[in-house]
C-alpha cells in the first residue's frame, strides 16, 4: 500500500470518527432537550397543582370539605356550598356530550367515509373554523339565538338555562370530536375495510361494527378532549345560562357551573371566599384528572 493510498484511508477514517463524534452530540443534544420539555410539562401540572392546593387550605379552617363539596347554599362569607355548581356543570356538561357526540361522530364518518373528496375538503376547513371561533362569539349565538328560542318553545319566563349552555357547548366541541375521531378512522389500515367488504358486509355494517370498534381509542380521545372543554368552558357559560348558584331540578332551569363561580366573584373575593375559589379550581383540576384516567383505563383495558 502506496503511502498516498494510507493517508488518504486516515483521512476517510478521521473524517468518519469526526461525523460520528457529531452525530452523537447532536442526538444527546436533543435527548437532553426532549427531556427538558417532558419535564417542563410535568412540573407545570404539579405546580399548578401545589399552588391550587396550597391557597384553598385556608378556607378548611373555616368550614370542612363536607360542607363545600355537598354544601346546597354559596352564600360568602358564610356558606361555601359548591354542591349546586357541580351539579350544573355536570348536568350541562352530560347533556352536551348526549347531543354533541353522536353528531360529531356521524360527521367524523362522514368525512372519512362517505362524502366526496371535493366536500370532504369543503367541510373540513368549515369545521376547522368552528374551533377558532372565541367562545364569546358562541356566548353571543346562544343569547341572541339559543335562549330565546327556548323561551318559545318551552314556555319559560327565562331561557338563560342549564338547556342553553348545553346546547352551546355541545356545538364549542364539535370541532374537537369531528377531527380526532375522522383521524382516527382515517389512519385505519385499508385491510380493515377491505376485509370486510371482501366477506359481504354492508358499507354501513362495515363502518359500524369494523372501523368505528376499530378506531375506538381515538375517538374515545376526542369525546374526553370534548368533555374537558365542555368543563372548562366560562365565557360562553356565563352569558347564557343564568349564574343563579342554586341547586338546579332540571335543564330547563338557571345554574351557574365552577368555572363561571370562579370568574364572576374572583375579582372581588379575598380572604376565606378567595380560598373558596380556589378550592372551586381544585375540583375542577380533580374532575379533569379523572376522565384523563377513565381514558387511560379504557385505552388500556382494549389493548388487552
Amino acid at each position: 500500500m502506496s503511502i498516498a493510498q494510507h493517508s488518504a484511508e486516515s483521512v476517510v477514517m478521521r473524517d468518519a470518527l469526526a461525523s460520528s463524534k457529531k452525530n452523537e452530540y447532536i442526538e444527546q443534544l436533543f435527548h437532553g432537550l426532549f427531556l427538558l420539555s417532558a419535564f417542563i410539562g410535568v412540573a407545570s401540572v404539579t405546580v399548578i397543582g401545589f399552588f391550587l392546593i396550597k391557597e384553598s387550605i385556608p378556607v378548611l379552617g373555616f368550614t370542612s370539605i363536607d360542607e363545600i363539596l355537598f354544601g346546597t347554599e354559596w352564600l360568602p362569607p358564610a356558606l361555601y356550598g359548591i354542591a349546586p355548581m357541580i351539579v350544573g356543570t355536570l348536568m350541562s356538561t352530560a347533556v352536551a356530550i348526549a347531543i354533541g357526540v353522536p353528531i360529531g361522530l356521524l360527521t367524523a364518518v362522514f368525512l372519512a367515509e362517505i362524502a366526496p373528496d371535493a366536500l370532504a375538503k369543503l367541510m373540513r376547513p368549515a369545521v376547522e373554523l368552528l374551533a377558532g371561533i372565541p367562545s364569546v362569539v358562541y356566548g353571543f349565538f346562544g343569547l341572541v339565538v339559543i335562549v330565546p328560542l327556548i323561551e318559545q318553545v318551552f314556555e319559560v319566563p327565562s331561557g338563560a338555562t342549564v338547556l342553553a349552555g348545553s346546547v352551546v357547548l355541545a356545538v364549542m366541541i364539535l370541532p374537537t370530536v369531528i377531527a380526532v375521531s375522522e383521524t382516527s378512522i382515517r389512519a385505519l389500515p385499508s385491510q380493515y375495510k377491505e376485509g370486510s367488504l371482501a366477506l359481504g358486509a354492508s358499507k354501513i355494517y362495515t363502518i359500524f361494527n369494523v372501523l368505528i370498534p376499530a378506531a375506538r381509542s381515538g375517538i374515545l380521545t376526542g369525546i374526553i378532549l370534548g368533555i374537558a372543554r365542555a368543563i372548562g368552558e366560562t365565557m360562553a357559560i356565563i352569558m347564557v345560562m343564568g349564574n343563579a348558584p342554586a341547586m338546579p331540578e332540571g335543564i330547563l332551569e338557571s345554574a351557574r357551573s365552577l368555572t363561571a363561580n370562579i370568574a364572576l366573584e374572583m375579582s372581588y373575593a379575598t380572604g376565606v371566599h378567595a380560598s373558596a375559589l380556589y378550592a372551586t379550581g381544585v375540583v375542577l383540576l380533580i374532575f379533569v384528572m379523572m376522565l384523563n384516567g377513565s381514558l387511560m383505563f379504557l385505552n388500556r383495558k382494549r389493548i388487552k
